[in-house]
């Protein structure tokens, strides 16, 4: 059989629908046949899981589901181990620039060579599976990837595996691990409601999913409905929890594009952190990764390699310095955008500043732009339609920002015109910052456009 290269795989995987799950067999990368069926459930991931020989189960999993914030938890825990010389594997999405970001291995991505034959394997191995179970049988998009992820770890043999739930959590495909070491649900809020449910006990319910009998699970404690229904899970299943409040954190200095933060730790002392990152949010997230390394009681991991570990973490997309002055942020939902708006506020610029806003129709998109109009914050504002079919139309965005009262805006027909023209206006003391989608996040550092 001729190897495909890796832009092959690549086209083949892309090519998959989301919410796939069944295609008849064909033999060369490609799209696939469009017969698509819902995802498999735990119960059909484990069976796969198996026929593949159960790779990567001896290593110890830290498992995180949440609304906002999963992947930089993610991000903040393997730098956490690694800074301790532990060797960690991290399973994440979406990516930005390259879908190899999604498997990395300690501080690097995967190579092209190891992502071409982990598709091979997994490819192969689900057309054997087809013929064994007599029936087709193919990976969603996002399980295609994670069974390539859990081959890749079975190389590397990484202590620990970290990995983040894609939609919800109950019926995720990473849900199919056995009892991991760790579990950790980040703050749940609106988002994918048309899988995950209406309500936030509904949401909550499914990221409660993820929870085992007698895994200590770290979970974000603000909103009282959230915190209800997860104690209620938690209760039933026999997983003890470990709540991480608003209160627990006290921001003492945001200077330089650094945060100086103090937690209230599991043994009710304060510990000073310092986070490389002018996002206010993120004190969030790394607390909740720091109980989390808590709860690992691994007698490698200290307060001096935890401190370590935080600084020197760096997780593209979320309030990203792209340039002098210019930031990039992935919010692309309510707490998202309000966490965005509270770290501008606290910014020290002082200048104007321009907002560059791209976003997709399935996003509350009303509410997310209401937000940022009414904040007061920006001086000006540009709207660009994003290279992907789920994104607001011109049409639509001069619907939104077209004749506002109170911001200036304009909509342009593509990001590169739109940044280019908010960067002619930029003066030193200004700032601009850029949001509304991870696609838009993406789309620049790519560089699609060639507007950096």
């Amino acid at each position: 059989m001729i190897q495909p290269t890796y832009n092959e795989c690549v086209e083949y995987i892309l090519s998959i629908p989301r919410t796939s799950s069944k295609h008849t067999k064909h033999t060369k990368p490609g799209p696939p046949p469009d017969n698509a069926s819902l995802p498999h459930t735990p119960a059909d991931i484990r069976a796969f899981l198996a026929f593949m020989g159960n790779p990567a189960m001896e290593s110890r999993f830290l498992h995180v589901a949440g609304t906002n914030g999963k992947g930089s938890v993610c991000a903040y825990l393997r730098h956490i181990l690694s800074e301790a010389g532990i060797t960690v594997g991290m399973f994440t999405s979406p990516h930005l620039v390259t879908i190899r970001e999604r498997i990395m291995i300690n501080d690097r991505l995967v190579t092209e060579a190891e992502f071409v034959a982990a598709f091979q394997a997994v490819k192969e191995a689900a057309e054997r599976f087809s013929h064994y179970q007599n029936a087709a049988f193919h990976p969603t998009f996002f399980e295609f990837l994670f069974y390539m992820a859990m081959k890749i770890f079975f190389r590397h043999a990484p202590e620990y595996i970290i990995l983040e739930t894609g939609l919800g959590g109950r019926l995720d495909a990473t849900n199919a691990i056995p009892s991991p070491k760790v579990c950790v649900i980040t703050p749940v809020g609106y988002d994918h409601m048309e899988f995950l449910g209406d309500t936030l006990p509904e949401i909550a319910g499914e990221k409660a999913g993820i929870l085992k009998p007698g895994v200590p699970a770290v979970i974000w404690d603000e909103r009282e409905e959230v915190t209800r229904k997860l104690t209620a899970a938690a209760a039933k299943t026999g997983c003890p929890l470990f709540p991480v409040k608003p209160p627990d954190i006290k921001i003492l200095q945001i200077e330089n594009k650094t945060i100086d933060f103090s937690f209230h730790s599991r043994y009710d002392m304060y510990v000073r952190l310092c986070l490389s990152t002018p996002a206010i949010y993120q004190t969030a997230n790394a607390a909740l990764a720091v109980r989390a390394a808590e709860l690992l009681e691994d007698k490698r991991i200290s307060w001096d390699l935890i401190r370590g570990g935080l600084l020197r973490t760096h997780w593209p997309g979320r309030m990203e310095e792209i340039e002098k002055q210019i930031f990039l942020d992935g919010a692309h939902n309510e707490d998202g955008i309000k966490a965005f708006l509270d770290t501008v506020r606290a910014d020290g610029c002082r200048g104007k500043r321009f907002l560059l806003f791209g976003g997709v129709r399935d996003k509350q998109y009303g509410r997310i732009t209401d937000m940022l109009i009414r904040s007061g914050l920006f001086a000006e504002a540009a709207a660009v339609p994003l290279l992907n079919s789920r994104s607001l139309s011109m049409e639509e965005l001069t619907q939104v920002f077209g004749g506002c009262v109170c911001l200036p805006a304009a909509v342009y027909e593509d990001v590169g015109a739109g940044f280019a023209a908010l960067k002619r206006k930029k003066k030193d003391e200004d700032a601009i910052y850029i949001t509304g989608s991870l696609y838009l996040a993406g789309q620049i550092k790519r560089g699609k456009e060639k507007i950096l």
